[in-house]
C-alpha cells in the first residue's frame, strides 16, 4: 500500500509540473504578441489581425485546469485515507485471525496429519495392486480367470437348500438369481402349494428354497419353496399365539380325542376338552363346519399344533380363572362338567365362584345331586372355569377298570378338591372322596367270625379275591384252599372273615367247610 501511494503522489507531481509549464508558455506567447501589436499599431490592421487582436488570453482554461488537478489530488488523498484505514482494519483480523489459528493449530494438525497417513497408506496399496497386477500373468484358461477375479459359481445340488433373489414374478411362475448358470425357478406344484407365501413376496425379496431338479428341459434349476412356506406358517402361528388371535377352523375328522381341523391351510387339532359345554356332546356336528379358535400350543420341532374353541366362545370366564384359582382350597366341593375321557382319568371343567363360595355346606352324602340345580342359580359371569383331572383312583372306592365305564364327555359331577398343581394351575380332583371310606365302616359290619356270601372279583395265583362290599375285597390265600379247587370271575361263594385291619386296607377270608375234612376225628 506505502509503495502504491508513493507512485501516486510522483505522478501528481509530473502532471502539476507539466501544466506549469504549459501556463508559462502560453504566458511567453501572450506577452510576444503584445509587443508585435504595439509595432504595428501605426498601421491598419488586416481583418485577420482585428481577430487576433480581439482574442483574450487562456488565463481562465489553465485556471480550470489546476482546479481540475487540485480536485484529483484531493480524491486521491481520501481514497489514500481509505485505503490506509483498510489497511489498518486488515492486519487487525489478520492478527486476530493468527490468534484463533495458533489455539486451532494443534487439533488441525492431528487431523491433517492422520489425513495425510491415510492418503499415504491409500497410495501404498493401490502402488501394490498395480504392482501385483503388472507381475501376475494374463490368464489363458477359464479355471484361471475365475481364480484372479475370486469369482465362485453356485453349483446346485438335489436336496440343497440355496439362497436366492427374486428377479421376475408371474401368476404362475418364480425366477430367482442362485448365482449358478443359470436361473432357478418355482413353478407348476411347488408354485401352487406355497401360492399364499408366494402372494405376499415381491421382486427384490431375498428368499431360502430347496432345490429338486438340477436341470429341466429348459436348462432351468427347479426351486420348492414348501420349508420356507412352512417356517412362514409357523411363523404365523407363533404370532397368532403370542399375540391370542383369533382364527377360523374348518372341521374335517372327528376321532376319540376330539376334532381334526384346518387352519391356514395346515391340519391342527382340537381336544374335545378345549370345547365350550355348548359343543360338548355334539362335536360330530362340527365336521365340515367353520368356527373360530385360537391357537393354545405351537410345537415346531413336535409338529404339533393345538387349538381351543372355548377360549373364545368362553374367553369371559377363562379370563376369570386367575381370581377363581386363588379362592380354591383343598377340601372344597365343586360342580363341573366332564370334558375330557382318558384310561388314565377324567379331565374336567370346574365352575369355581369368584366370590369364594362352595358347596361343602351344601352337600350330604346321597341328597345333593348336580340335576337338582338350576341353570340361572349361579350366572355365568360370577364363575371362573378352571381345570382340573380326576385321577382313575379316584373315581371309585372300587376298583375301575377305565373311566368311561363311569362316567362320559358332558356329564355334570360333583367333586371335591384334593390340591392344586402351582405350576399348572390346574386342580387334583376327587368323586370317590364324596363318599364314606367303606373300609371305615367294615370292621363293624363284618367282624371276625362273620360267614357271608359274596362274588369273586378276581383271581391271582397267590389266592382268590371276593367282594365284601362296594370297594372292599377279601383275600382267600391259596394256602387256604385245596389244591383242585378252582374259581371264576363273578362265582358265588361263602366265606368266613378270619382277620380285618382297615388301616392297611386288608381283609383276610377262608372257604366255609361244606363236608368233614380227610382224617378229621
Amino acid at each position: 500500500m506505502a509503495k502504491s501511494t508513493t507512485k501516486e503522489k510522483k505522478e501528481v507531481k509530473q502532471r502539476v509540473a507539466k501544466t506549469d509549464q504549459k501556463t508559462k508558455t502560453k504566458k511567453k506567447t501572450i506577452s510576444t504578441k503584445k509587443t508585435s501589436t504595439k509595432a504595428a499599431s501605426t498601421k491598419k490592421p488586416s481583418p485577420s489581425k482585428k481577430k487576433l487582436v480581439t482574442k483574450k488570453p487562456a488565463k481562465k482554461a489553465v485556471v480550470k485546469t489546476v482546479a481540475k488537478t487540485e480536485k484529483k489530488v484531493a480524491k486521491k488523498a481520501t481514497k489514500k485515507a481509505t485505503a490506509k484505514k483498510e489497511a489498518q482494519a486488515t492486519k487487525e483480523q489478520v492478527v486476530a485471525t493468527e490468534t484463533e489459528t495458533k489455539k486451532t493449530e494443534p487439533k488441525k494438525t492431528a487431523v491433517k496429519v492422520k489425513k495425510e497417513a491415510e492418503v499415504k497408506e491409500t497410495a501404498a496399496k493401490t502402488k501394490k495392486t498395480k504392482s501385483a497386477k503388472k507381475s501376475r500373468p494374463s490368464p489363458k484358461t477359464m479355471e484361471e480367470l475365475m481364480s484372479m477375479t475370486g469369482y465362485e459359481p453356485v453349483v446346485p445340488r438335489k436336496g440343497e437348500k440355496i439362497k436366492g433373489k427374486i428377479i421376475e414374478k408371474t401368476d404362475k411362475m418364480l425366477k430367482l438369481d442362485i448365482s449358478a448358470k443359470s436361473y432357478g425357478v418355482v413353478a407348476e406344484q411347488e408354485f401352487d402349494f406355497a401360492q399364499d407365501y408366494i402372494a405376499d413376496l415381491k421382486v427384490g425379496d431375498n428368499l431360502e428354497a430347496t432345490v429338486i431338479s438340477v436341470e429341466n428341459n429348459r436348462g432351468q434349476i427347479l426351486l420348492s419353496l414348501k420349508g420356507a412356506a412352512s417356517d412362514a406358517k409357523w411363523e404365523y402361528f407363533e404370532n397368532a399365539l403370542n399375540e391370542s388371535v383369533t382364527l377360523e377352523a374348518k372341521g374335517i375328522e372327528v376321532n376319540k380325542g376330539g376334532l381334526i381341523v384346518v387352519v391356514n391351510g395346515v391340519r391342527g387339532f382340537v381336544p374335545s376338552s378345549q370345547f365350550s359345554r355348548r359343543y360338548l356332546d355334539r362335536i360330530n356336528d362340527l365336521k365340515g363346519g367353520k368356527f373360530k379358535a385360537k391357537a393354545i400350543e405351537v410345537d415346531r420341532e413336535r409338529n404339533r399344533l393345538i387349538f381351543s374353541e372355548r377360549h373364545v366362545s368362553e374367553e369371559k370366564q377363562l379370563a376369570q380363572r386367575a381370581e377363581a384359582l386363588s379362592k380354591v382350597s383343598a377340601g372344597n366341593i365343586y360342580e363341573g362338567v366332564i370334558s375330557g375321557v382318558k384310561s388314565f382319568g377324567l379331565f374336567m371343567t370346574v365352575e369355581v365362584p369368584i366370590d369364594g363360595s362352595d358347596l361343602s355346606d351344601k352337600v350330604e352324602e346321597g341328597e345333593f345331586k348336580p340335576e337338582h340345580r338350576s341353570k340361572n342359580e349361579l350366572p355365568s359371569e360370577k364363575i371362573g372355569y378352571v381345570e382340573g383331572l380326576i385321577h382313575i383312583s379316584e373315581i371309585s372306592w372300587e376298583k375301575v377298570d377305565h373311566p368311561k365305564n363311569y362316567h362320559q364327555v358332558g356329564d355334570r359331577v360333583l367333586i371335591k378338591v384334593m390340591g392344586v398343581d402351582e405350576k399348572s394351575g390346574k386342580l387334583n380332583l376327587s368323586i370317590k372322596r364324596l363318599k364314606q371310606d367303606p373300609w371305615d365302616k367294615v370292621a363293624k359290619e363284618y367282624p371276625v367270625g362273620t360267614t357271608f356270601t359274596g362274588k369273586v372279583s378276581r383271581t391271582e395265583l397267590f389266592g382268590v379275591f371276593v367282594n365284601v362290599m362296594p370297594g372292599v375285597d377279601g383275600l382267600i390265600h391259596s394256602s387256604k384252599l385245596s389244591p383242585d379247587s378252582q374259581f371264576k370271575e363273578g362265582e358265588e361263594v361263602t366265606v368266613n372273615v378270619d382277620s380285618v385291619e382297615p388301616e392297611k386296607r386288608r381283609m383276610s377270608l377262608s372257604m366255609m367247610l361244606t363236608e368233614v375234612p380227610m382224617g378229621y376225628r
